[in-house]
This record gives structure tokens, sequence and C-alpha cells, in this order.
């Protein structure tokens, strides 16, 4: 499994488990809703992105749409496949070989089918960042799941501790 890969595994489910720092200054009675905070998590990504590329407001104009349509092409693929799996694993009915191997087959080709949409982008993305920081992009997204990581544990320190 390549390291990119699991990056973006993580932060999946990192997206999933935690949240952005602001959204827990919101009353702790009343969770965010989904999109509100998918929202929140995306903002809070483009400015992270936009200081370590040092994208100008030209560049942040032109890429973080085509940035957000790749991330929607490949979660969306996620969910496709997460789902097949899910219905499988929670069937109540009995489970064909083929049924098995069918969606064995979709996992194991998630992570080719995500670096195919991430090499379609690649070119389009070329277009509007310098080379440098097309080479910076994917360390920057690596630091910013380590961000994320940090301060999930640093929340899961606190809530321990309470």
């Amino acid at each position: 499994m390549n390291f990119k890969h699991i990056t973006y595994l993580l932060l999946g489910l990192t997206l999933l488990i935690t949240s952005a720092p602001g959204i827990y200054a919101q009353d702790n009675k009343r969770k965010p809703d989904r999109k509100e905070w998918f929202r929140q998590m995306r903002q809070f990504k483009h400015k992270f992105l936009v200081k370590e590329l040092s994208l100008t407001q030209q560049q942040q104009d032109d890429f973080f749409p085509v940035y957000d349509s790749m991330h929607e092409e490949i979660e969306k693929l996620q969910r496709a496949t997460s789902q097949t799996c899910r219905k499988i694993s929670r069937s109540e009915k009995a489970v064909s070989d083929a049924d098995y191997l069918h969606a064995a087959r979709q996992a194991t080709e998630l992570k080719a089918r995500e670096g195919a949409i991430e090499e379609m982008y690649f070119d389009k993305f070329s277009q509007v960042l310098t080379p440098k920081q097309m080479f910076q992009l994917h360390a920057a997204e690596r630091k910013f799941t380590r961000e994320i990581m940090r301060q999930h544990s640093k929340m899961a320190k606190r809530k321990n501790n309470k």
C-alpha cells in the first residue's frame, strides 16, 4: 500500500472522527451537521495549503475548484466501494463467492482508480501551480494529515483527562 494512499485513508477516517478546532467551540449540546462540518474542514485545509504552497490569490481561485473536484470524485469512488463492502458484511442472507469476489476486487482496485483520478488531475494542476508547488503539494497534504492526527490526539488526551 502506497504511503500516499494510506495518507488519504487516514485523512478520510480522521475527517469522519475528528473535526476542525473551531467546530468544538460551538455549543457542545448541538452537533454540527455533516455538510457544515465538511465545509469547515475543507476551508481549514484550503487555508493550510495556501500557507504551505504560498499560493497567490489567482492560484487559489484557479486551483481549489479543480482540487475540490478531484477530491469529490475520489470520495464518491470511496463511498461506492465502502457501500458495496458494507452491504456484503451486513448481509443477513448467504453471500455468494461471486459477491465476495466482486467486493474484494472493488476494494483492491480502489487504490488504482484513485491514482488514475489523481493522474488525470495532474495536468490540470500543472496549469495553475509552479513545478515547485506541484512537488510540494503531496508533502503539504501529508503534513495536513499529520496536523489533523496531532490535533485529534490532543483532543483525545484532554477528553481522557476529564
